[in-house]
């Protein structure tokens, strides 16, 4: 389990593979990232647990971070890809996928160039990342490609609040300083109908605030759900 070795049955010809994005570096964010989910472990992890429950088959996992997912994935998954691009975060997942139930393999990438094969995946999963891809409709629609047809994609994203005041506050920290102290982060994005104009056929989905009580934050407004790629769809 773990340690970055890639299934050649998964693994994307090297001559298809998309020119990458340069690495992501954000060690200072990445540091207090670790510290800071970790300590909001309690609040979070019910959903991370709702999020993966009943997943099967073959699954990819973008923007891994420090692996808090693995523990969540049910025996029924045969395999996780985790795709993690910044370094330090990627050491942590790591050693996190080593004390996983199920076979994980951490390996580094960007969400917007996958380093895996078409229709090569039963489940994809984005969990609190399409907030901070450099590129949401690119990160999308490779997820779309690499999930077989009718594969399913769980999400767990926060983003725009419903609320006008609040999201016009998000919209002013995201031109600002928000995504300069995050990690690139915004918190004004709307995942699900990013979703839908990425082609996906959206499942049930619903609003969860994290954490559910106390004051709110600019990340507070989440949505937790699902979505397929169109059993028709090709490439």
């Amino acid at each position: 389990m773990g340690g970055g070795r890639y299934q050649p049955s998964t693994l994307r010809e090297e001559a298809a593979v998309p020119t990458a994005k340069p690495a992501v570096h954000h060690p200072l964010f990445a540091r207090f990232y670790a510290r800071v989910s970790v300590a909001s472990e309690p609040a979070v992890a019910p959903h991370r647990a709702e999020l993966l429950t009943g997943a099967s088959g073959r699954v990819i996992e973008v923007g891994a971070g420090n692996g808090l997912n693995f523990p969540h994935y049910p025996a029924t998954v045969s395999e996780v890809v985790a795709i993690e691009p910044e370094r330090l975060l990627r050491q942590l997942a790591v050693s996190a996928a080593l004390r996983a139930d199920v076979p994980v393999d951490v390996v580094p990438g960007a969400a917007e160039a996958l380093p895996v094969k078409s229709e090569a995946f039963d489940v994809a999963v984005a969990s609190l990342v399409l907030c901070s891809v450099r590129d949401v409709t690119r990160a999308l629609v490779e997820l779309r490609r690499v999930l077989r047809p009718g594969g399913e994609l769980r999400f767990f994203e926060h983003g725009r609040a419903p609320g006008a005041a609040h999201a016009l506050a998000q919209r002013a920290l995201d031109r600002t300083v928000w995504p300069l102290l995050f990690g690139g982060c915004h918190t004004a994005r709307d995942p699900v109908g990013a979703l839908r104009r990425a082609g996906f056929e959206l499942g049930p989905y619903r609003r969860v605030r994290v954490p559910a009580k106390g004051p709110g934050l600019p990340t507070s407004s989440c949505v937790l759900g699902t979505a397929r790629r169109p059993r028709e769809d090709g490439d």
